[in-house]
């Protein structure tokens, strides 16, 4: 299937690893010259390498994407050598404090709402007067299963819900400028260096078998190629119906019928 992207511009936050760099690869894969960051410049040096070797134009920036300033001149540098973003894909995120409401102070939910909600808010800000003047962008807020029910820690949970909803307003807003904006809810995705991975190396077989045998339907953790490629079709002109929408890549793990 030609996703009819090739061509297009692309920037992907925390795209030198994990679920970000699949997104990166499978754009590039369809022809999209990607743009990636993160705060490491030896993984974004392997990332940008290998999406090279994809026959595209790709660069990588190191910046804190929850770091106003940052994001600015990342932005500016992406236009000055590779052109205006076509297409974002949010997918820096994280749990800063992974505890309830009684040991996350007020404190601590800003920083895990200016890492999971601001910054790809700012980005969105930042890229919006090109993709409206073309009439023409993709947006895609990589969120989580649990934004959307119970789940995960007080501060994830509370900043993931709030990155579908402002998706889900934006999507609206935006529908009459052929700007889509959707989001994608991963389950327990499991990717070399990341919290499932962690989970399964620091707890006894027993404890991830049972993990598994309750919470996962498919048996086995998710795997980030099913992720990538779901973000390519949203940043396709094959999805040009939908907008405003959180599409669930969980094998079955959530409950919620919304």
């Amino acid at each position: 299937m030609d996703l009819g992207i090739a061509g297009r511009v692309a920037l992907v936050t925390g795209g030198s690893r994990g679920l970000g760099r699949q997104c990166a690869i499978s754009l590039a894969s369809e022809g999209v010259n990607v743009a990636i960051c993160g705060r490491t410049k030896e993984t974004l040096d392997t990332t940008v390498s290998e999406l090279q070797g994809l026959g595209v134009t790709a660069v990588g920036v190191v910046t804190d994407v929850s770091n106003t300033d940052q994001a600015t001149a990342m932005h500016q540098k992406i236009v000055s050598d590779i052109g205006k973003i076509d297409i974002l894909v949010n997918n820096v995120g994280g749990s800063l404090v992974r505890e309830d409401i009684t040991g996350t102070s007020t404190n601590d939910l800003r920083m895990t709402l200016d890492l999971n909600l601001f910054g790809g808010y700012e980005l969105m800000q930042l890229v919006l007067p090109h993709m409206r003047k073309q009439q023409w962008g993709r947006i895609i807020n990589i969120a989580s299963i649990w934004g959307r029910e119970h789940g995960g820690h007080i501060g994830y949970m509370t900043s993931k819900a709030a990155l579908i909803a402002a998706t889900k307003h934006a999507g609206v807003a935006l529908a009459k400028d052929n700007v889509l904006v959707n989001s994608i809810a991963p389950g327990s995705v499991s990717h070399p260096g990341g919290s499932w991975e962690r989970f399964q190396n620091e707890n006894s077989p027993e404890v991830v078998e049972e993990f598994i045998d309750q919470n996962l339907p498919m048996g086995r953790f998710g795997w980030p190629e099913p992720v990538g490629d779901l973000a390519a079709f949203l940043a396709s002109e094959r999805a040009g119906l939908i907008t405003g929408a959180c599409i669930v890549a969980d094998g079955g793990q959530s409950y919620s019928m919304i």
